[in-house]
């Protein structure tokens, strides 16, 4: 065992290696070793997700009490820890189990969109400026700005003087001069911001980002046609500090070095993405003037570098609502080094810029038919309207949709169930997985599929009971708790049973519950019925996954709703790109931070009843649900 301060931890499978500190967690090797692992409590030994197996368990502290809660007698005999508690204290070999690694996942990269008309807030126009002579002894800037206006006038476009900042003009007379006076000028808005050799008119190129939770998505979009030219996703790497908003929100609070590291390693990984999707298209990344970003508030606070503390305490108060703007070399991000950020407006705590721009992506706000726009997640954000009014809310669903909190719950990557059937006779199990592998956990859309099947098969009572006397070997229990075999040992990707426990559909049932609710509160408010409304628009991955008819037997959707379900993909980063090509673009989302009329569930009286009677299967008044009722009673 090492002396010194520091200790080699190995990683396996990857075989990589890195030299720490002693006394830092596992959990902390990883993240420096660049490797990602489970952990959606954000490192507080409660999800019991960040599980490794250590090769030589000396060489880590004392097991802690979360350790020996989450895990059984047997796992830490045979050297299973959690990477979040277990402590180094000399070299170590440790493995990653494939439950516990963060892999690729499917990550929807395009949704619905409108149509926009293409005015990019920059524009490129090439100039042949004239030399001073003798008789024309007007400044360099002088000449320029002539120049400038004169070619913009023939085209159209009135632009008074524009800005220009003394970075810009310290430049200006070699860069006038180098160019032998034939010049591109870069214009944002009103304000100068480069000169370019020679004509680059037709290299005008920018960014719309999305910032997920969970994921990243960006597109690389030439502005002056419109067209997305490449698309890059990848994890969110703040996972690591967990799946939750809360949990990273909880990590920024303790200190201002966290709250920065979360800012650093989301901008290091953004850039590694704007560096391989530029270089992948041959774009030069000094001809990226602009990038649109759009997040939960709680992602554009933390992109942006901007103190999120009080978006975790009551009243959940953002710090601005507002558009941002900032130059993109002030937040590290490597475009041209005079580029700018612009994000669009966040609406509350727990509505985000993204919700504006599902808003503008999907249109609603622009119908006069009334819609429902949901985009579900672990705060899923819930719309209600037309042109006439718009009405939204945040609804705590909690992690359940995206495999948190979920005994063998993931997220939908590789090995994930994602499909679920049960024979009602033989009570055997058919699922599918992605990318067709062997089992190694289930997703969100098969926690669907698997109560809904249960609830049908009798396995379960309309309360989320499980019948532990239906007499299948499927049914056990186990330390205490029932649970349902989905996957035998033989068949999975694990060395163990993937099941579904009574906490599992508890969890479901409580997660359905707040976005049924939601849906109602909001109905109420705008004083329509389900049957009033011509649209259910679901955005994000996950929706894209749901069975409709699986998530109106368990009460997610109304049952009036089962046909008008569309699934709209990811409107956010479409939003994102019509706000980057289009000025209207951000002049509605302007109008929509005016418009949009934002509901405190919590302070709605009937919030909790409604909560109450949808934690019931489909829900407490089955009235609601008539052939959900009619299939229960014949059965």
């Amino acid at each position: 065992m090492r002396r010194s301060g520091r200790v080699r931890v190995t990683f396996e499978p990857q075989g990589k290696k890195v030299l720490v500190e002693r006394g830092v967690t596992l959990l902390e090797a990883v993240v420096r070793a660049g490797l990602r692992i489970r952990s959606e409590c954000g490192g507080f030994g409660k999800c019991g997700k960040c599980r490794v197996l250590v090769r030589n368990p000396r060489a880590l502290g004392e097991v802690t009490e979360s350790e020996k809660s989450l895990l059984s007698r047997d796992e830490l005999e045979e050297g299973m820890r959690l990477a979040c508690q277990a402590r180094l204290l000399g070299d170590a070999e440790v493995y990653l189990p494939p439950e516990s690694r963060i892999e690729g996942r499917k990550i929807l990269e395009a949704g619905l969109g409108r149509e926009v008309k293409l005015e990019p807030v920059v524009r490129k126009v090439h100039l042949l400026v004239p030399e001073p002579t003798h008789e024309d002894v007007r400044a360099d800037y002088d000449r320029l700005l002539e120049s400038l206006l004169g070619v913009l006038r023939a085209s159209g476009i009135d632009l008074r003087e524009p800005k220009v900042d003394q970075e810009f003009l310290k430049d200006l007379p070699k860069a006038l001069r180098r160019a032998k006076w034939d010049v591109t000028v870069v214009v944002r808005d009103e304000e100068i911001l480069c000169l370019e050799e020679g004509n680059t008119e037709r290299e005008n190129y920018g960014l719309a980002i999305d910032i997920g939770t969970s994921k990243i998505v960006i597109y690389l979009v030439d502005v002056e046609e419109g067209e997305v030219l490449g698309v890059r996703s990848v994890e969110n790497p703040q996972l690591m500090f967990g799946e939750d908003i809360m949990s990273r929100l909880t990590f920024a609070m303790e200190s201002e070095e966290n709250r920065l590291l979360l800012q650093k390693i989301l901008v290091e990984e953004i850039n590694k993405e704007i560096r391989a999707i530029s270089g992948g298209r041959g774009v030069n990344r000094d001809r990226i003037y602009e990038a649109v970003v759009v997040g939960n508030t709680a992602m554009h606070h933390l992109f942006l570098g901007i103190e999120t503390r009080y978006l975790a305490i009551s009243p959940y108060v953002p710090a601005v609502r507002g558009p941002v703007e900032a130059r993109a070399k002030s937040l590290g991000l490597e475009i041209n080094e005079r580029g700018y950020v612009f994000t669009l407006p966040v609406v509350a705590g727990f509505v985000g810029a993204d919700g504006v721009a599902d808003l503008l992506a999907t249109g609603i706000h622009v119908s006069d038919d009334v819609s429902l726009l949901l985009d579900i997640g672990t705060n899923t954000e819930v719309f209600l309207g037309n042109r006439d009014r718009i009405l939204a809310c945040s609804a705590a669903s909690g992690p359940a949709f995206e495999g948190g909190h979920i005994k063998f719950g993931m997220k939908a990557s590789s090995g994930a169930i994602e499909r679920v059937s049960i024979d009602p006779k033989t009570l055997e199990v058919s699922y599918r997985t992605v990318d067709g592998g062997r089992p190694i956990g289930l997703c969100g859309s098969a926690v669907i599929d698997v109560v809904a099947e249960m609830l049908r098969c009798g396995l379960i009572d309309r309360h989320g009971r499980m019948r532990e006397e239906i007499g299948s070997p499927r049914m056990r229990r186990k330390e205490g708790e029932l649970e349902f075999v989905l996957a035998w040992r033989q068949e999975a990707g694990l060395d163990e049973d993937i099941t579904i426990t009574q906490k599992d559909i508890r969890e479901l049932q409580l997660a359905k519950a707040a976005i049924y609710a939601a849906q109602q509160i909001l109905m109420r408010r705008m004083g329509v019925s389900p049957g009033d409304i011509s649209r259910v628009l679901v955005a994000g991955a996950f929706g894209s996954g749901i069975n409709v008819e699986n998530a109106v037997m368990i009460g997610l959707f109304p049952e009036e709703h089962r046909r008008k379900v569309q699934f709209v993909g990811n409107t956010a980063i479409v939003g994102a790109k019509m706000a980057l090509v289009s000025r209207k673009a951000r002049e509605e989302a302007m109008d929509l931070l005016t418009m949009i009329e934002y509901v405190e569930l919590s302070l709605d009286p009937s919030f909790e009843e409604e909560f109450i009677g949808a934690t019931e299967l489909p829900h407490r008044d089955l009235e609601r649900f008539p052939s959900v009722k009619e299939f229960l009673e014949k059965g």
